[in-house]
């Protein structure tokens, strides 16, 4: 796939789930742009492992692995801090943590499962951007990208917390576009299609035929488009486009 240039030199951020799958995506891409990328996991392994990967693009010096739960605050609170003591600011946040939960019906759906997907889904990307806000205020500037779902926008049936997260995402989105209009702060989401990542294997078969039947191009997308419009989203050139909706659905979207 051919790759258009974007500029994201000088550039320090974070990637929230981004040891595997989109984030590890979006990660490559933004380092690829010249931003130096904290990626944030709950798993050790997977995040010393994809640090050592990324580091080959541009070094060592431009990727560090955070341990995060985005769910909980205080860990959200130590991973900005540990973030700002390797770069010494944040100017890109992507929050792409998620997780699919199970597929059954709303009135069989595990109350667990529910909470569960709503903290890391939602919460999770509330806790992130109430942390790093008060920062990009001070210096008037900031990119971030919330990774929601077409789910959100149409909702899926046997995903209701799924459906119902990503349906709080874009709207949470929406809400800090305009709380931080006039600041020089863009925050805008992506509506995927489903994308073939690890997440698939969450899902029972018949719910990922589903999914691939609603898509009118025939097929699923792929974690490199995922980050190239991330990345453009991120750039300073991208600046008058705030509380905005992205689709990569394949055409799937119709509104």
């Amino acid at each position: 796939m051919a790759r258009n240039s974007i500029d994201l030199a000088g550039q320090n951020g974070l990637v929230t789930g981004g040891a595997a799958g989109l984030g590890y995506a979006i990660a490559e891409r933004l380092i690829e742009s010249g931003a130096r990328i904290a990626i944030w996991d709950v798993n050790q392994k997977a995040l010393d492992e994809a640090t050592a990967k990324l580091a080959k693009i541009r070094g060592k010096d431009a990727v560090t692995g955070v341990i995060a739960d985005v769910s909980e605050a205080a860990s959200v609170d130590a991973a900005v801090a540990a973030t700002l003591k390797s770069f010494g600011s944040i100017d890109i946040v992507v929050n792409n943590a998620g997780i699919s939960g199970p597929n059954v019906p709303t009135w069989e759906y595990p109350i667990e499962e529910w909470r569960k997907v709503i903290k890391i889904n939602l919460s999770g990307a509330f806790l992130v951007c109430r942390a790093v806000i008060p920062g990009m205020r001070a210096k008037n500037y900031g990119r971030i990208v919330n990774v929601a779902s077409v789910a959100g926008k149409e909702g899926n049936p046997n995903a209701p917390a799924y459906s119902a997260s990503k349906a709080g995402v874009i709207g949470l989105t929406k809400t800090l576009g305009k709380e931080l209009a006039t600041t020089g702060i863009t925050v805008n989401c992506i509506t995927p299609a489903a994308v073939r990542t690890a997440i698939f294997d969450q899902m029972t078969q018949a719910h990922v035929d589903f999914m691939l039947s609603k898509i009118p191009m025939n097929r699923f997308g792929q974690p490199e488009e995922i980050g190239a419009m991330v990345a453009w989203l991120c750039s300073a050139e991208c600046s008058f486009s705030t509380g905005a909706v992205f689709d990569l659905s394949g055409g799937r979207a119709t509104y």
